[in-house]
């Protein structure tokens, strides 16, 4: 299976071309960058620390696409919504890990899956997915007695807050409880705030060093308390999901699916 990454010189992007190059069954199709990138031309083995590949970054992302078979996306809203108009257009499965995508970058997405298949996850983990179903179940078993409270914790160079993953678990958490977490989430707290309100699922947000992710759902009882936490130690575990997603993609028709469905939960 021929896959391309875009976004291949950042760090994910590195991770995802090593994952792709010691996968059975795989082929790099090749990487792009943003034009003007100091990356443009560079060997994409030299970049991931692989050895030469042949194969050089560029800044043509509508040409990988008309080669690839699968596209694994970890960029950002904006080109992430770009090359789902490729996907659509070529036909070509796609792979997202982006977050902090608005309702018309997601939109952008739902449209894509109507022609091709397309995996959006906010977390490629097979640990997190996991976190997530016994969230949910976590959730549904206790009632509105027990505060549900998510904390996340990401490197010093994360863009968005809170993390794709903890809102996942904030959802999970919801849907256990039959609510939407849209209507009980409470992302910030500063002064005098009052007391909590019940029912509400909680958001804290850690940033600092180079911690590739830790998460906690916290549900917290009188006089007990229950955490489910995962501690994802490398980004290889992201990228090793990613390329078992791309692999997984190749035989589905179109629509938009999850980690879930890749793992068969």
């Amino acid at each position: 299976m021929k896959i391309g990454i875009v976004g291949c010189a950042g760090r994910m992007g590195r991770m995802l071309i090593n994952e792709v190059l010691a996968t059975d069954g795989c082929n790099l199709a090749g990487g792009t960058e943003r034009e003007g990138s100091d990356f443009i031309g560079v060997d994409l083995g030299q970049l991931a620390g692989a050895g030469e590949t042949g194969i050089a970054c560029t800044d043509d992302a509508a040409a990988l696409f008309t080669i690839a078979d699968a596209i694994i996306d970890f960029t950002l809203p904006v080109a992430t919504t770009d090359h789902a108009a490729l996907a659509l257009e070529h036909g070509v499965s796609l792979v997202i890990g982006t977050t902090g995508l608005n309702d018309d970058q997601q939109g952008a997405l739902d449209v894509a899956a109507r022609r091709t298949t397309v995996v959006q996850a906010a977390n490629f983990s097979v640990g997190v997915n996991l976190l997530l179903g016994l969230a949910e179940q976590v959730a549904g078993v206790l009632d509105e007695s027990f505060d549900i409270e998510i904390i996340e914790m990401h490197h010093k160079h994360k863009v968005d807050a809170p993390s794709g993953t903890a809102l996942a678990i904030g959802k999970a958490a919801a849907a256990g409880r039959g609510v939407n977490l849209d209507d009980v989430a409470q992302r910030v707290r500063d002064g005098h705030t009052g007391e909590r309100r019940n029912g509400d699922i909680g958001f804290a947000t850690l940033r600092g060093g180079d911690v590739a992710g830790e998460h906690t759902a916290v549900f917290a009882g009188a006089g007990e308390r229950i955490e489910l936490t995962h501690k994802a130690a490398s980004r290889v575990i992201f990228a090793r999901g990613a390329v078992r997603a791309a692999l997984w993609a190749k035989n589905q028709p179109p629509g938009l699916y999850s980690m879930k469905d890749v793992l068969g939960f």
